[in-house]
């Protein structure tokens, strides 16, 4: 049985201190390669212990059979339920497909559902969906688990539609500086034209236009050229926009005498394990798909990611690119080559996210506030390599030295000076501009006592008055990590203030 890390011990610590309070759902977000299996399997096995019956539900075959062999790994028995493998009905512990379970267990009723005391569900900002938040409605009694790296979903629905609360691991970065993933070097050598292309209901990129944009020779050839120059010894896998283009990228790298193949959701599964393997034992270098690799490939060797497919979706984005940060033998970074935009879009692997169950703004709009509050630098692309990078005076990969330019002396003539009209500035801004650290830190404890000692004030409550008495949401770390506190007597009176007048709005 494998020993857990400190931080996988205080996520488990956090998500049983966050159903004493009485939250049903809590999902567990945490980070690629932070080890959600892992955690998963600890969690279970104490529930074994305590005599409950559990079900672990993913939704894909390859997350199906990684959870299986790890429970067993961590001295845990489990049955599978999933199409074209040979379950074990008597367990109590049951590994199953989201879609296995529908099929046969609610559409077809060829199967009663499993019992469960808790629910375990993996990747579960997909559990949203209606169909699969119709199979979560049908154990109104047990407790669930949802697992996730990126809380959060195109179409801009929250998991507060299915969840209580949210328990939160270390952050990419933090993950980084502790060893536990790779830091990313990015490269940007081509920028798709992507004017005029619709948008889904998911608020992405709508397929047909984009494979049909995408899908060039030109474009194609400079993803294997671009390649070779940057990462030509690299083993790596690219993302496509369809089948046809996975193809078409595939056949170029082979031309290319680069051994590539391709894998989608049609490929047959004893085929595409086989794939699978070739990559793992290097016999192939370069696999191309169509985000069927963006979640359950579990190949620590990947070192090198090229990005074909632009994207909206930074869960999409961030799944993507996550598998190539982990840690193996002999590596020190790892590499994105990105031909479609989806940096500029959604930023570097280890920028802060201010994830939240509340799907009202989006994590890109949560991200550009907390970043303009931090005051991040902008992105850089050096013209020599396309290297992208920030608050470095030299490309960090070839070392190119952008020109000092001299700063321009103001001239004003007072007699033709224009007068602008004063700018109104809100209390709470104002606040937010004068106020040092310490004074914002001490009222963000302050909250957390009180809705502590409130049992009824949610964290999104905490944030929400910040945000009430700052003018901003409370995204800086030194405000996550600020321990409860009890109130100053100005802020317990703001507190009370803001409470007589929300009793006064209902009245009205």
């Amino acid at each position: 049985m494998k020993v857990l890390r400190d931080y996988q011990q205080q996520i488990i610590t956090d998500l049983r201190a966050s159903m004493v309070q009485g939250n049903r759902s809590v999902v567990v977000q945490v980070g690629t390669g932070a080890g959600k299996s892992l955690i998963a399997a600890e969690i279970i096995r104490r529930a074994v212990e305590r005599k409950s019956k559990c079900l672990f539900i993913a939704p894909r075959r390859e997350l199906i059979h990684q959870a299986h062999d790890t429970l067993a790994k961590h001295g845990v028995q489990s049955g599978i339920i999933m199409a074209g493998v040979k379950g074990f009905k008597l367990m109590d512990v049951q590994v199953a497909s989201a879609d296995t379970l529908l099929a046969r267990a609610v559409r077809s009723k060829r199967m009663e559902l499993p019992p469960a005391d808790l629910l375990i569900w993996d990747e579960f900002h997909l559990a949203v969906a209606a169909s699969r938040a119709k199979l979560l409605g049908l154990y109104p009694n047990a407790k669930i688990v949802g697992l996730t790296a990126t809380p959060a979903r195109g179409d801009g629905r929250g998991l507060s539609e299915i969840a209580d609360d949210m328990v939160h691991g270390p952050s990419i970065r933090e993950l980084c500086d502790m060893g536990f993933l790779l830091p990313m070097r990015y490269f940007a050598p081509s920028t798709p034209d992507l004017k005029g292309l619709r948008l889904g209901k998911d608020g992405d990129y709508q397929e047909a236009g984009l494979a049909k944009r995408m899908n060039q020779p030109k474009l194609i050839g400079e993803i294997v050229s671009n390649w070779q120059r940057i990462a030509p010894e690299r083993p790596s896998v690219v993302f496509c926009c369809n089948i046809a283009h996975s193809v078409a990228v595939c056949e170029e790298f082979v031309k290319a005498g680069i051994k590539a193949e391709h894998v989608d959701a049609n490929t047959d599964s004893d085929e595409r394990a086989a794939i699978f393997a070739r990559v793992l034992s290097g016999e192939t270098q370069v696999l191309t798909n169509v985000f069927l690799a963006s979640y359950g490939l579990d190949i620590p060797h990947l070192s090198c990611v090229v990005l074909a497919r632009p994207t909206k979706n930074i869960t999409l984005y961030l799944q993507s690119i996550g598998r190539v940060m982990r840690p193996f033998e002999g590596q020190v970074d790892c590499i994105l080559i990105d031909h479609s935009g989806a940096v500029k879009e959604n930023g570097f692997a280890d920028d802060d996210i201010p994830w939240t169950l509340d799907g009202k703004q989006t994590v890109k709009e949560a991200k550009e506030a907390a970043a303009a509050e931090r005051k991040d630098p902008a992105q850089i692309t050096c013209p020599a390599c396309q290297c992208i990078f920030s608050s470095q005076p030299a490309c960090p990969s070839c070392g190119y030295k952008f020109a000092v330019r001299p700063k321009a002396i103001a001239v004003v003539q007072a007699d033709l000076q224009e007068l602008a009209r004063p700018v109104k500035v809100s209390a709470a801004e104002k606040r937010n501009r004068t106020q040092d650290w310490e004074a914002k830190t001490r009222f963000m404890a302050g909250l957390k006592f009180y809705a502590a000692e409130h049992g009824n004030k949610s964290p999104g409550w905490v944030a929400h008055k910040y945000r009430e008495h700052y003018g901003v949401w409370p995204n800086d770390p030194r405000l996550k990590m600020a321990s409860p506190r009890p109130p100053t007597e100005e802020a317990l009176s703001w507190i009370r203030s803001r409470n007589i007048a929300y009793v006064k709005s209902l009245r009205k």
